[in-house]
């Protein structure tokens, strides 16, 4: 049987072995972009919007 690697361990081995650690930056930014998409949409967008 053999280890089942979820999408984001897949991920940090591959920047690991390409040497592609110049893709963290941008992949944060990203999932920070998300994160404030989804909750502009619930009833934490008062409070997200005062950020900026």
């Amino acid at each position: 049987m053999t280890k089942r690697n979820n999408i984001m361990t897949e991920f940090f081995l591959f920047m690991k072995d390409n040497k592609k650690f110049w893709m963290t930056p941008i992949i944060i930014v990203l999932l920070f972009m998300i994160v404030l998409v989804v909750l502009g949409g619930t009833s934490a967008a008062p409070f997200i919007y005062t950020l900026f």
